[in-house]
């Protein structure tokens, strides 16, 4: 299924027409969030632009065919355990027109202090020199009409690249913008390495075209954007740009990438912009994981009513999980089995089934009210955290992690905490 297609099915597109100069389009992406699906007419020659796919938890669960959390839990997860068939199109060239430089691209600039008009939303796919295939969201930069820089973080994407250049070689990619949420979702979430992220799209789709390209590299049938390229040993400066964190990321060195072929779709072709620290950069990169600590945290407590990875902690870093507690002591197994699911988490905070994780003022009665330093807060020294914490203690993401217990003792006499309600 292609972008365009997938657009023609939502009930909140509100549209605008150009001109997009400054920041138009980014201020548009922050005040639609949450509330409707912007579609952007022409943002270049013959092409459109969309943003806020998936900026709304009831838009990821239609995605996934799922009426709750733990249906859409179940659907990722299994696919990620089974993953589908990828369906090879022959004759497909013929559907895109090919442009010279990556310059004509409708790129955009998102923060005032950002570097330049880049790609957030890029899905980069490699063939690894054991035959592996891997998927996944990078920024990506033009720095020329056929070079561009990307940001790679120590992950499988990552490990490919360094094994073609223990190799002496460089890695053949393609480069896709424009793809459905379905792809968007799966090249975001981490199965284990060897599992390709567009077969877990094609479980989740009911099956997946994909063309081949001359680099043994695959890409989505009808993707918007193709580019066939290498990722080089040549690096340049990434950054400044804004990561899920909110705050400016710092520059750094990174790999540069030579694009050999860059394809666009003739019919409907619709770019997808991601608002980074936006709502959906926040439930892409997160629901997987919420969806891991889900799995770990039934494994150790009876019930898990709610996972969410908040807001205030940008999807990524704090844990808010309701469960239904049989003994003491559940509270605390679920933070460590949230920690083990999700190293990046840095707090965890476990309440009860009667505690709505959605709600910060109910998770703050429930800290009030059930929570003592005492006997339900624990900390962890020296744990690898996320490289997004601005207060780690190193590169890696060192830092120290806090478990907290915000239920009920089951000690003591359950009427002094029962929430008083007018019938």
């Amino acid at each position: 299924m292609s972008l365009s297609s997938y657009v023609e099915g939502l009930e909140d597109l509100r549209t605008y027409d150009p001109p997009y100069e400054g920041f138009r389009i980014a201020r548009i992406l922050k005040e639609t969030e949450g509330s409707a699906t912007p579609y952007f007419r022409e943002v270049g020659p013959g092409m459109d632009g969309v943003g806020n796919l998936v900026d709304r938890r009831s838009k990821l669960l239609k995605i996934l065919g799922a009426r709750d959390d733990e249906e859409a839990y179940k659907a990722l997860l299994s696919a990620e355990d089974a993953p589908g068939k990828l369906d090879v199109v022959g004759a497909w060239v013929d559907e895109y027109r090919t442009i010279d430089s990556l310059r004509k691209l409708p790129l955009v600039k998102y923060y005032e202090k950002e570097a330049a008009p880049y790609i957030t939303s890029a899905v980069i796919i490699a063939r690894a020199p054991d035959g592996a295939y891997n998927a996944s969201i990078h920024r990506f930069t033009p720095i020329g009409d056929d070079r561009a820089v990307v940001r790679l973080v120590p992950r499988h994407l990552y490990t490919i690249y360094h094994k073609w250049r223990d190799m002496g070689k460089d890695t053949p990619v393609a480069v896709v913008w424009g793809t459905h949420p379905a792809v968007l979702l799966s090249a975001a979430s981490s199965p284990p390495y060897g599992v390709f992220e567009l077969a877990v799209a094609a479980r989740l789709m009911n099956g997946l075209k994909v063309v081949e390209l001359d680099n043994g590299t695959y890409a989505p049938y009808l993707a918007t954007v193709i580019m066939e390229g290498y990722i080089t040993g040549q690096l340049a400066d990434e950054g400044p740009y804004v990561d899920v964190v909110g705050t400016y990321d710092v520059v750094r060195k990174q790999p540069v990438i030579k694009i050999e072929r860059i394809y666009v779709l003739k019919s409907s072709p619709i770019v997808n912009y991601l608002l980074p620290a936006g709502l959906e950069h926040q439930l892409l990169m997160g629901f997987e994981r919420e969806a891991k600590i889900w799995r770990a945290v039934s494994s150790v407590v009876p019930k898990v009513v709610k996972v969410r990875l908040t807001r205030g902690g940008f999807g990524w870093m704090h844990a808010v999980i309701s469960i239904k507690k049989n003994v003491e002591g559940d509270a605390k197994n679920a933070a460590l089995a949230a920690f083990a699911a999700h190293p990046s988490l840095k707090h965890v905070v476990v309440v009860d089934e009667d505690i709505d994780p959605d709600d910060p003022r109910d998770v703050e009665w429930a800290l009030a009210t059930r929570f003592r330093a005492d006997r339900g807060l624990f900390v962890i020294p020296y744990a690898r955290g996320s490289t997004l914490d601005p207060m780690a203690l190193n590169e890696e993401g060192l830092t120290y992690k806090v478990g907290v217990d915000a239920t009920r003792p089951l000690d003591k006499d359950p009427r002094m905490f029962e929430k008083a309600r007018i019938p």
